[in-house]
């Protein structure tokens, strides 16, 4: 039977991590994540983790490279500030190929920021934050139950290409409490063997050496060849969205994580009013759903994208519309979380400047005043 719980989305990713199977974590506190390593502190330890409250964000990340090179279940999770600190060793790690989990409970920046919600990492998590051609698997929740189902998924997608994986959230998830259902998950059934793992060498076979440090160039190419190999098959079988009310849809508006909660709503409320709306949300931030785009993009009239930053994955929309409708972007920044309502102000004005869309019937009457003005 499943589990369920009342719990803050922080609270739901350490007790995910316990049932996936994760054998060690290694963090450092900040705000708004701090929950994560509090919870895993107790009932971690409790129920056989080894959980490290580490010195610095640098030294958790080199820890997980080091417990993932042993062939254990690794993770660690921090905020935008700390993730920043990481991405050497995430860097390191992907050429290494090792699996772990990676979790940024996002906040507002740059700098220090604020300890407010934010998105403004989407550049960072999706197109590498280190140095090198490199990849991570970003999986974006929308929900408290999502935020303990994407470390289930994170641990297999880790597993499964030897490819470090981050959740991207933000305060608010972690903070806000919500109903959780814990599945039943065995994690020896979903564990790969790992025979590359340095657990020690046996008379039966060669060393195994992990590293990202090759000398000859023509080995180094080689490396990168694969990875890229590697993300290409990632980009075949991994990327995961969500259509609501796209089937008929004029509008597309385009949204992840908590801002796609706040549009599903502002969807419903266009639909209120008769306009033929709908919303994708992208589940997976890499691999992108560029298909989904390039599916809906000649019905469509206009994309309409909404984030809490400065216009980051829009970037991404625009490529994947490739011209083929007006794209435009509603942001704000700073931990300041847009309303539904708000949202649908926007939309609506941007419906109004494009030609043959379905309007709200006020909207028309006060286009055709306007007209007679």
């Amino acid at each position: 039977m499943s589990d369920v719980r009342l719990m803050k989305g922080n609270e739901a990713i350490g007790e995910a991590a316990i049932r996936a199977g994760c054998r060690a974590y290694f963090g450092y506190p900040i705000t708004p994540q701090s929950e994560v390593i509090e919870y895993l502190s107790e009932e971690g330890r409790k129920r056989g983790m080894v959980v490290m409250q580490v010195e610095s964000e640098l030294a958790a990340i080199n820890m997980v490279y080091g417990a993932a090179g042993a062939g254990a279940r690794a993770m660690t999770t921090s905020s935008s500030p700390g993730i920043s600190l990481m991405q050497e060793g995430l860097s390191y790690i992907a050429c290494a190929e090792l699996p772990c989990v990676v979790v940024n409970i996002n906040r507002g920046g740059p700098g220090l920021g604020t300890i407010q919600p934010s998105q403004g990492d989407y550049f960072q998590a999706t197109k590498g934050g280190g140095h090198g051609d490199y990849r991570l698997l970003v999986l974006a929740p929308a929900s408290v139950q999502e935020m303990a189902d994407h470390v289930y998924l994170a641990f297999d997608l880790a597993d499964k290409y030897r490819n470090p994986v981050m959740i991207l959230a933000d305060g608010a998830l972690g903070q806000m409490m919500e109903k959780v259902r814990f599945p039943q998950y065995d994690p020896k059934d979903r564990t790969p063997a790992k025979p590359w793992a340095t657990t020690g060498k046996p008379p039966t076979r060669a060393r195994n050496i992990i590293t990202s440090l090759h000398i000859q160039p023509e080995k180094m190419e080689e490396v990168n060849h694969h990875l890229q190999a590697k993300y290409k098959r990632m980009n075949d079988e991994e990327v995961r969205y969500q259509l609501v009310d796209a089937e008929d849809a004029e509008i597309l508006v385009v949204a992840f994580g908590l801002v796609s909660r706040i549009c599903h709503r502002a969807v419903e409320l266009a639909r209120e009013k008769g306009m033929k709306v709908g919303l994708l949300r992208p589940i997976t931030l890499y691999p992108y759903p560029y298909k989904a785009l390039h599916e809906l993009r000649d019905q469509l009239k206009g994309v309409f994208v909404a984030e809490m930053n400065a216009g980051q994955m829009v970037e991404d929309v625009r490529l994947g519309v490739e011209g083929r409708a007006p794209v435009d972007f509603y942001g704000r920044m700073g931990g300041v979380i847009p309303l539904p309502e708000e949202v649908l102000g926007k939309i609506i004005e941007f419906a109004s400047g494009i030609s043959d869309v379905t309007l709200p019937e006020e909207k028309v009457h006060e286009a055709a005043h306007a007209s007679k003005r």
